[in-house]
């Protein structure tokens, strides 16, 4: 496999899991359902290096994921695949309703408020739990929006920005 093109990063390999070959998952959204339908994964090295691997199982594990590849069924062979990142392939991915994205398509977009002010660009997403909390880096300091209807105008990923309606204080914090 050559091409990034079409892969969602989901999560990060952190270390092994038992002595069987398993693999403990930082997941970038705790997404439970994209993953637990997956049937192939795609690792990115450190280097760009990409390889598919069948998935042979997924647990979630005290807010990791467990994961098994096909023939990796020892520690010594599963240790190497530490610190890559884990991509699905975009096609195998649920469909997303309109007001639905990826995260790894609003990191990087610009932020602006409705009047203009450019705040900066989605540099991490995090998840709470009642929405994503994005943050956005200015030149000057650091926002923390969060993703709700009351808040979240547009997003345009064609144009790569996202337009805010910041509640009362907002930007003070």
């Amino acid at each position: 496999m050559r091409d990034s093109e079409g892969l969602i990063p989901v999560g990060k390999i952190i270390g092994t899991h038992g002595i069987k070959g398993q693999l403990k998952v930082y997941s970038y959204s705790g997404n439970f359902e994209s993953m637990s339908a997956a049937r192939s994964v795609v690792l990115k090295s450190a280097d760009g290096t990409l390889r598919e691997f069948t998935l042979t199982s997924f647990n979630a594990n005290s807010g990791k994921f467990i994961i098994g590849l096909q023939d990796f069924d020892d520690i010594d062979q599963a240790k190497p695949l530490v610190g890559n990142e884990l991509c699905l392939k975009r096609s195998l991915l649920p469909e997303l309703t309109d007001d639905e994205y990826y995260w790894s398509d609003l990191i990087g977009l610009q932020v602006l408020t409705d009047d203009g002010t450019l705040l900066g660009t989605i540099a991490d997403i995090f998840e709470t739990g009642s929405s994503d909390i994005y943050v956005v880096r200015g030149t000057s300091r650091e926002y923390l929006i969060p993703a709700i209807g009351d808040v979240i105008q547009r997003v345009d990923l064609v144009s790569g920005r996202v337009i805010i309606t910041p509640l009362d204080g907002l930007l003070d914090l």
